[in-house]
């Protein structure tokens, strides 16, 4: 098992070592042969309480499964998640109960992810009831009306469905029902990418705004690299089910070490028309190899522009080549 990225100061409020997450696909009704997707394929990382940390790359990387399994919505094949001190992947459906309020989740969608038969109301004071934070039906509408004020919307937004209101509005809603169970860390899983950009800041924005009042820890998931630089403190970055970097904010976008990052952000477009027409494209061959049957070596080997023999032969670690700079590349 690969050593983990350890922050410098602060506590860690959540560890994930070693963490697997393999597929078995196939061998269905018409008799395929059956395969295995490794999704995640041996994940490092440490967020600690009150920071963001970034988790970026393309689709299909990995990132969502990630996400889905610090939650505990899909159970890792391999690897320990620790949260606030405990093992969650160890605790049984019950046990998992009282960790889920610590942990909640905005998803990417904030259409799907309302019921749409229920009213805005229902849905922010329905955890609050079943999880017993507020039982006074009274006292839980005026908390409901908080949430709504909290995350900018106005109280009579309570008696609307969701096919009423715009999708900023309906993402504020999916923020309010994860503040509702006043959580220490907040997946979220793209939740602007569905946004038009003017609603992304806004979005952004309060996020931070929120993090600032209650001191919340967020995983924020994303494949747009100028939205993570925003609001991020670290950065991780994933590729066919691996972390290839892992940096603060600032040193991954000024010293990017892996030819992955330096892709990634070489196609993050400039304001400046001079300054873009002078920069230095990186244009990577060919396509994203499949999860199914993953290159050997180290898995970027088949489209580095500066890739050697050694590349396809050898898998290089995740390993600390600067303080707190993170890379798996034999070549930095």
């Amino acid at each position: 098992m690969a050593a983990v990225p350890q922050v410098a100061l602060g506590k860690v409020l959540l560890e994930v070592a070693g963490l697997k997450k393999h597929f078995h696909v196939g061998g269905g009704l018409l008799g395929g042969p059956r395969g295995l997707v490794k999704a995640i394929d041996g994940v490092d990382f440490t967020i600690r309480r009150g920071e963001t940390l970034g988790l970026v790359g393309e689709s299909g990387c990995g990132k969502t499964t990630t996400g889905r399994c610090v939650l505990r919505l899909e159970r890792p094949t391999e690897g320990r998640i620790v949260f606030e001190g405990v093992d969650i992947t160890a605790l049984d459906e019950q046990q998992l109960r009282a960790v889920r309020r610590k942990i909640q989740v905005i998803f990417q969608d904030p259409y799907s992810s309302l019921n749409p038969r229920m009213s805005i109301g229902e849905i922010l004071a329905e955890p609050l009831k079943v999880h017993g934070i507020v039982t006074d039906p009274k006292r839980r509408d005026e908390r409901v009306k908080e949430l709504l004020t909290q995350c900018g919307l106005l109280p009579q937004h309570a008696g609307r469905y969701p096919h009423q209101l715009s999708g900023g509005q309906r993402q504020r809603v999916g923020i309010a029902r994860a503040l509702a169970m006043e959580p220490t860390l907040i997946v979220c899983d793209e939740p602007v990418s569905a946004l038009d950009v003017s609603i992304q800041a806004q979005i952004i924005n309060l996020l931070e705004d929120l993090q600032a009042k209650y001191h919340l820890t967020y995983l924020f998931i994303a494949h747009d690299l100028s939205v993570v630089r925003h609001i991020s403190d670290r950065v991780a970055v994933m590729y066919l089910g691996k972390i290839v970097e892992f940096a603060d904010r600032n040193t991954l976008y000024e010293d990017a070490l892996h030819p992955y990052t330096r892709a990634l952000l070489s196609a993050v477009p400039i304001p400046d028309p001079r300054l873009e027409a002078k920069r230095e494209r990186v244009v990577l061959k060919g396509e994203v190899p499949s999860p199914l049957n993953p290159p050997a070596g180290c898995v970027f080997h088949p489209r580095c522009p500066m890739a050697v023999q050694r590349c396809s032969a050898e898998i290089p670690p995740l390993r600390e080549i600067k303080p707190g700079h993170w890379a798996a590349c034999h070549l930095v």
